[in-house]
């Protein structure tokens, strides 16, 4: 699920770049695509996967 969120910030980082989208200091094209790449980041180590530990008494 990170891993498609952080697509979607990529494609947006692009378009912002691409089409010269005037934004706000927070909404630049940089700032987009480091939120992309921190969510891709948390995807890789693994993070919100839906693994569980199990308790060894089961």
């Amino acid at each position: 699920m990170l891993g498609i969120a952080a697509a979607m910030l990529f494609f947006i980082a692009f378009l912002i770049n691409d089409a010269d989208i005037s934004t706000n200091d927070v909404f630049t094209s940089s700032n987009v695509m480091l939120i992309g790449l921190t969510l891709l980041a948390l995807h890789v180590a693994g993070t919100g996967s839906g693994w569980s530990v199990r308790s060894p008494g089961r």
